[in-house]
């Protein structure tokens, strides 16, 4: 099972990135009738994340970022390189998918995946409102192109002539 996870905030711009990431997934047909990828739009919850890539063989995660770079800017950054272990507080959301890769190899070990890939799409604005930029409006159909080939080459074989 592979699990391609979009996380975000809608309602904050540019952090939308990995949300519309997954609806354009969703409407290829490549991707939409495969058995063995799930997609998941996670919004801003973490622990969904954890529990979407138990069992899984591999975890495709897509979010915005905020470093400097250029908007529309793409990161493919291997997951280990980005887990960090959650340090509790009063805030009910702040458990997020860095958050969840660490506990979840912590809590399920050999059925958390070790596969595990992040794409992360610079924004250009996080302010309240709805909408991408440009830039990053492009990007995540960027985005979406190399996970969808990505996804292609881990398709399961299928002989010819099979139906």
């Amino acid at each position: 099972m592979i699990a391609v996870i979009g996380c975000g905030n809608a309602n904050r711009m540019d952090d939308a990135a990995g949300m519309e990431v997954i609806r354009l997934l969703q409407q290829r047909n490549d991707i939409h009738f495969r058995e063995d990828v799930r997609l998941l739009d996670a919004g801003t919850d973490g622990m969904s994340v954890m529990y979407a890539a138990r069992g899984c063989n591999t975890l495709i995660i897509i979010d915005s970022s905020r470093t400097g770079s250029a908007p529309g800017s793409i990161f493919e950054v291997p997951g280990r390189e980005l887990e960090t272990e959650h340090t509790p507080s009063l805030n009910l959301h702040d458990f997020r998918w860095d958050h969840a890769l660490f506990a979840g190899r912590q809590l399920y070990r050999e059925q958390f995946p070790s596969d595990v890939t992040v794409y992360l799409i610079e924004a250009n604005d996080l302010n309240l409102g709805i909408g991408l930029s440009p830039e990053v409006t492009s990007a995540a159909s960027r985005v979406a192109d190399l996970v969808a080939s990505r996804l292609a080459s881990l398709a399961p074989h299928i002989p010819v002539g099979a139906k």
